[in-house]
């Protein structure tokens, strides 16, 4: 079946983005080693931002505030407030940060405008993800920009309703086989994965838990002009 449409996630798909919060992780470890060199704060951090998700959802914002949380609760609010205001200007420094762009975007996404419509489509907090696109110089490149809470069937479906598209039409491209794979390929489309060097634990799906058609994986986005074209014919 031809393709018509594809779809682009934004984070690590099109720019770096988890080395971020994987450098400020690190940084927040060695904060709270200083204080309670006895606790796992990987782990407890990790806890916080799952729990947190209902409340704040995902991106920087989300991060910092269970950073923050984690921190106090941690060291039984002890934590002293200028350790806290280093906290928040972690925080604020990676919503500044330049959008960086992975090797090979821009060029794939002009080569690839003519032949197909391109939307990026891709989750987190509405204002980060409107400067990084603003600021990745991108925009000009995507037919339209669909910015969701939560990527899963239903807000897939809610895509294709809105831009009228047809599942067997569209194609995913995305690092996320939890948010740009799976749910993809259960609506009936297709789905082409590129893995980031840095995986969230949260976007992680186990090998027996796959789709075992429907969607393939390329080492970088270079490749996926070849791939789309494979499956024209």
């Amino acid at each position: 079946m031809p393709v018509r449409v594809v779809g682009f996630d934004g984070d690590d798909t099109l720019w770096h983005s988890e080395t971020r919060f994987h450098v400020t992780q690190g940084e927040f470890r060695e904060l709270l080693q200083r204080h309670v060199p006895e606790a796992d704060a990987d782990a407890r951090l990790a806890e916080m931002e799952m729990k947190n998700l209902s409340i704040y959802g995902y991106g920087v914002k989300s991060f910092t505030l269970s950073m923050l949380e984690t921190a106090i609760e941690l060291t039984a609010g002890r934590i002293p407030t200028s350790d806290l205001e280093v906290i928040l200007g972690w925080g604020k420094r990676m919503l500044m940060e330049p959008t960086k762009l992975l090797d090979g975007v821009e060029k794939t996404l002009r080569d690839l405008g003519g032949r197909y419509d391109l939307l990026l489509i891709t989750k987190g907090d509405l204002f980060d993800q409107e400067s990084k696109l603003a600021r990745s110089g991108l925009g000009e490149l995507f037919l339209g920009v669909e910015i969701l809470s939560e990527k899963n069937a239903e807000t897939y479906r809610g895509v294709f309703t809105r831009r009228g598209i047809k599942p067997e039409d569209f194609v995913m491209v995305g690092n996320s086989l939890r948010s740009d794979v799976v749910p993809v390929v259960g609506l009936g489309a297709r789905a082409v994965h590129i893995p980031y060097e840095v995986t969230w634990h949260h976007e992680h799906v186990p090998e027996d838990e796959l789709p075992a058609s429907g969607w393939s994986r390329v080492a970088t986005i270079a490749d996926l002009s070849g791939v789309l074209g494979s499956l024209d014919r």
